[in-house]
C-alpha cells in the first residue's frame, strides 16, 4: 500500500511538472523589460513587448490586465496569423510616482489555459 501511494504521488508530480511546462503558440522576444532610471518629468514611459505566433492557428489577444492604473496597455487587435509577428505597447506613467516599480501585465489569448505574463521595472527620479 505504501508503495502504491508514493508511486500515485510521482505519477502526480510527473504530470503536473509536464503541464507547466507547456509552451504556448505567442513565443515573446522578452518577456521584462528595465526602464532603468527615468526622470519624473517625462510624464510617461514606454516599450514594446514583441511575439510571434508559433502555433498552427490564428492568435487572438482577447484581454489584457495589469496590476494598475499607472501601466496602459495597447496591442494588436487583428489575429496573429501563424509565423507573423504582433506586439503589446505598455507605457507607465511617471507623473507623481517617484521611486521603484515592478509591474506586471497579464495577457489572455485564445488559448484554452494559457496566461503570458509580462512585466516592467524601473525607478522614477523626483524633478529637479
Amino acid at each position: 500500500m505504501k508503495k502504491m501511494s508514493l508511486l500515485l504521488i510521482a505519477m502526480v508530480v510527473s504530470i503536473t511538472c509536464l503541464m507547466a511546462q507547456k509552451n504556448g503558440d505567442a513565443k515573446f522576444v522578452s518577456l521584462t523589460h528595465d526602464f532603468g532610471k527615468i526622470a519624473e518629468e517625462v510624464g510617461s514611459a514606454s516599450t514594446e513587448f514583441q511575439f510571434t505566433n508559433t502555433g498552427d492557428k490564428p492568435l487572438i489577444i482577447q484581454d489584457i490586465r495589469t496590476t494598475c492604473g499607472c501601466t496602459t496597455p495597447s496591442y494588436t487587435k487583428d489575429p496573429v496569423l501563424p509565423g507573423k509577428k504582433g506586439t503589446i505597447k505598455v507605457s507607465y506613467s511617471t507623473t507623481g510616482r517617484v521611486g521603484s516599480f515592478d509591474k506586471r501585465i497579464t495577457v489572455f489569448t485564445n488559448e484554452a489555459d494559457q496566461v503570458y505574463t509580462l512585466s516592467i521595472k524601473g525607478e522614477v527620479l523626483p524633478r529637479k
